[in-house]
């Protein structure tokens, strides 16, 4: 990439990528990765142009594996939580390594697609070859990437009943 790239953060809350200024990512999207696994972003959930950059991390939930992308100042966030960790806590210092070492920074090049690596893809079940389908999900400040065909198997399943979650959340 050879160019100095500002990674901005909560130290910045004036900057268009602070979270008061992330878009609020709703509803699905369905996609395909290129031939070079860029996956082109929803317009309505870009909100800082072609320097706008993500976290990529591995999750696992009710839906199979998935990636969720997490906004610069979300991210800056979880950063600063790790940071904290103590350096002499073997377990933690390990557990931050893992985090870390399966994540992907990954920035929107010109035209709103982000770069994954083929470790996450294979992580969500995603093929690794020309017009793999995906499914974006929003999630409100962060938004998620699923296999296109193991989402649709978890949906004829029918999804878990999240009203006693929310109503514990006070939602």
């Amino acid at each position: 990439m050879g160019r100095n790239v500002i990674k901005w953060d909560q130290r910045y809350p004036e900057h268009p990528m602070s979270q008061e200024n992330q878009p609020n990512y709703t509803s699905f999207h369905e996609h395909s990765l290129d031939d070079r696994n860029r996956l082109s972003i929803p317009s309505e959930w870009r909100a800082g142009g072609s320097e706008e950059t993500f976290l990529a991390v591995q999750k696992t939930g009710p839906n199979g594996n998935f990636i969720q992308l997490l906004p610069a100042a979300i991210a800056a966030q979880l950063k600063a939580k790790f940071d904290a960790v103590a350096f002499f806590d073997a377990d933690a210092q390990a557990a931050k390594e893992d985090f870390y070492s399966t994540s992907q920074e990954v920035q929107l090049d010109k035209v709103g697609r982000v770069l994954l690596k083929g470790s996450l893809l294979k992580h969500a079940g995603i093929a690794l070859d020309e017009k793999a389908s995906v499914m974006l999900r929003g999630g409100g400040s962060t938004f998620s990437i699923y296999s296109a065909s193991q989402w649709s198997a978890a949906a004829t399943m029918g999804g878990p009943d999240h009203r006693k979650t929310l109503s514990r959340l006070g939602i």
